[in-house]
């Protein structure tokens, strides 16, 4: 029987477990992390707030060839991995005529200048107003590959034309007559293009459509033009899209796709108008020469008149291979 002496103490031993000294990579990681986060936020808003030109102008800023960037050297020097230069063989020649096609057509500086500069001179006008100050919002300016392109987007509340006709509203009537005497100022052909939603035409007689209101209308702010002071040699060229050619990011019946279009072209657009560049000057002689490789006959090639001599006589004949076969 234990009594009180015996009772031993309980001693309850702890250890002590020593972590191991946290360090703080997992901070540098994490601060990598943000900051890339954070400049793919910022290129996206780049993105979203730039235009085409200049998106076109950054994606031409980076293509500089690295060599090019360290010596200082001509941006259009060869873009070749090969030392020594030369064509890249990765870019077809078809590639390098539309890259050269799309350079060749680009406005230059001085012409976004001009551009801008009449851009202003019509906004101003506008301003003057106070009823062409409320169609502001229906107006949009852009720098196009053809030129400054100026549209006339249709609304509900505030329809450029009559409701299935050709005919002017009044304030789009006073919007043309207020600019046609800016636009005569300038050197520049003009384009008139007309264009509609995809609701399809419901009234006129048979066989009205789409093309023709929106070739009508495109004429119809031709003649407002001219009378308020357009020179009507300064017209290069007026046409109908219909629905074919929509704004981005609408839908085919938005009311915002029944707009008029104004472009001022470039010299160089206008002058391609004027004379288009001709790839093959007679077809008669794309059709012969594919008749030739079909055949193989030059079309060139005498007739023969008589057709044994046509037979080589070096080609032994029927007769001939019979009688050594016997």
């Amino acid at each position: 029987m234990s009594t009180a002496g015996d009772k031993r103490p309980i001693i309850i031993r702890r250890k002590k477990v020593v972590h191991a000294h946290h360090g703080g990579a997992w901070k540098i990681a994490l601060a990598d992390f943000m900051t890339a986060l954070m400049a793919l936020f910022l290129v996206l808003w780049i993105l979203s707030v730039s235009s085409d030109e200049e998106r076109q102008g950054v994606a031409e800023y980076f293509s500089t060839p690295l060599t090019s960037a360290i010596t200082g050297g001509d941006r259009s020097g060869s873009t070749s991995a090969i030392p020594g230069g030369g064509p890249d063989p990765t870019h077809s020649d078809g590639e390098r005529a539309r890259i050269d096609l799309r350079q060749a057509t680009r406005p230059s500086e001085q012409e976004r200048q001009f551009f801008m500069d009449v851009q202003e001179r019509i906004e101003r006008a506008i301003e003057l107003d106070p009823e062409l100050r409320e169609l502001r919002s229906q107006l949009r300016f852009d720098l196009t590959r053809e030129g400054l392109r100026i549209q006339v987007l249709d609304t509900e509340q505030r329809p450029m034309f009559e409701l299935g006709s050709d005919q002017v509203a009044p304030y789009m009537r006073n919007l043309l007559r207020t600019i046609a005497p800016l636009l005569n100022e300038l050197p520049n052909d003009l384009s008139i293009g007309g264009h509609t939603d995809n609701v399809p035409y419901a009234g006129g007689y048979r066989g009205y459509s789409n093309w023709e209101l929106s070739n009508d209308r495109a004429n119809a702010s031709r003649r407002e033009l001219v009378a308020g002071g357009l020179d009507p040699g300064q017209l290069l060229r007026v046409s109908g899209y219909a629905d074919r050619v929509l704004l981005p990011d609408t839908e085919p019946d938005d009311p915002i796709n029944r707009r008029i279009e104004l472009i001022v072209l470039l010299p160089e657009i206008a002058e391609a108008i004027r004379n288009p560049v001709v790839m093959e000057t007679d077809v008669s002689t794309v059709l012969s020469e594919t008749a030739e490789d079909a055949s193989g006959v030059p079309d060139d090639a005498p007739p023969v008149e008589n057709p044994e001599q046509a037979i080589d006589p070096e080609q032994p004949s029927l007769e001939q291979e019979t009688t050594s076969a016997e």
